[in-house]
Formats: structure tokens, sequence, C-alpha cells
């Protein structure tokens, strides 16, 4: 197994957790559990390979969703020895995103060639399933959370697209990636790291319109 391969199934278990840890949340029963969890695992890659128009990954694969049942069965056991889930949802989740934008990233590489699809791809297969979860479960969006989320999965498929065409060793281009993704992400949970936001203007009065 080559790290990018090591990567996906790494990715898939963390995100399955942080659905499943979402269900533990909201006290949901065991089908829940497993449901969020593959949702949350398989969800952005899914997404990734229909805009592609290749074959879903997991249909060929069963142990993907075998990983994400997994997950789901243990969380549902041991979730409530978990002190603060929200704060181990986030960091479980830097992780995964750290993983798929890299991911993806090499996958959209090797189907098109194209650098700007693989930043693209690798966006979407790092944030898509953490979306899903949040809107299922109605939790506060990590997009909507004030410190860095999207720009750090950029940052990651972007690294590993630069260190591919760079033509440096897969697994050091991914272990690369991974980790300035994960750093980005990190540090926006740890530091509050965040891109400065859109200040809007008061709108002119009907009356100064000429």
């Amino acid at each position: 197994m080559d790290l990018i391969q090591l990567l996906d199934y790494a990715g898939v278990a963390v995100f399955a957790a942080t659905g499943a840890l979402a269900a533990s949340r909201k006290q949901l029963d065991i089908i829940g559990f497993l449901f969020l969890a593959c949702v949350t695992g398989i969800g952005g890659g899914t997404f990734r390979d229909v805009i592609l128009n290749i074959p879903v990954f997991w249909v060929g694969n069963r142990t993907y969703v075998t990983i994400c049942a997994a997950v789901a069965a243990l969380a549902y056991f041991t979730s409530h020895l978990v002190e603060s889930r929200y704060r181990l949802l986030l960091w479980l989740d830097a992780v995964g995103l750290a993983a798929f934008s890299v991911m993806g990233a090499a996958k959209g590489l090797a189907i098109t060639g194209s650098p700007v699809v693989a930043i693209v791809t690798g966006l979407l297969t790092a944030t898509f399933g953490g979306i899903l979860r949040d809107l299922l479960t109605g939790e506060p969006s990590v997009l909507l959370r004030p410190e860095i989320y999207v720009t750090a999965a950029m940052t990651g498929a972007a690294v590993y697209t630069v260190a591919d065409m760079a033509m440096l060793p897969v697994g050091v281009s991914a272990a690369i990636a991974f980790a300035a993704a994960f750093l980005v992400r990190g540090g926006a949970l740890k530091f509050g790291w965040r891109v400065p936001t859109y200040r809007g203007r008061p709108g002119r009065h009907p009356d100064d319109i000429p």
C-alpha cells in the first residue's frame, strides 16, 4: 500500500469518525451513526468521482464502506467516554481534510493531467463530506467558522500539485502536502488564524442617486 492509498483509507476513517461523533452529539441510534459516518467518510470522494465522470471509488472496493461501518460501531459504544466531542470532531476533521486534499488532488491530476482540476478536486474531496455532515446534523458549518478551513484544503491540494509537477517522488509530495494542509488548519484551530473578511459599506441613500 503506497502513501496515497494509506491517506485515502485514513481520510475515510477519520471523516467517518467525525460523522459518528456528530451523531453522538445528536443522540441518534446506531443506524444514524452508520448513515452519518458513511455520508461524511465517502461523500467528498463520491462528489469528486461524479465530477470526473469515473466509477465511484467505493462501489468497486467495499473496504471503504466497511471502514465507515466499523468506525460508526466503535463510536456508538465509546463516544460517551470523550469529554469534549466537538473539539475532537474539529481536530479529526483537520486530519481528514489534510488527507483528502492530497488524495483528491492526486486523483484529479492522474485522471486529467490538469493542475487546476487537481486543485479543485482536492478542495472538493476535502470539504464536501464535512459540509454534508454539518447540514444533516444542524451543527455550525465548518465553512462558516471564522478560522481558516477551505484555504487549508486548497493549500494541501496546491502543494501536492506543485510538488508532483516538480517531479518529486509521490510519497514525498503527499507527505509534504499533508503536513502543509494540517499545519494551516491546525494553526487556525489553535491560534485562530483567519483570512481577512469582507467589510460591507453602507449603501447610498436614494436621495443621493442622481
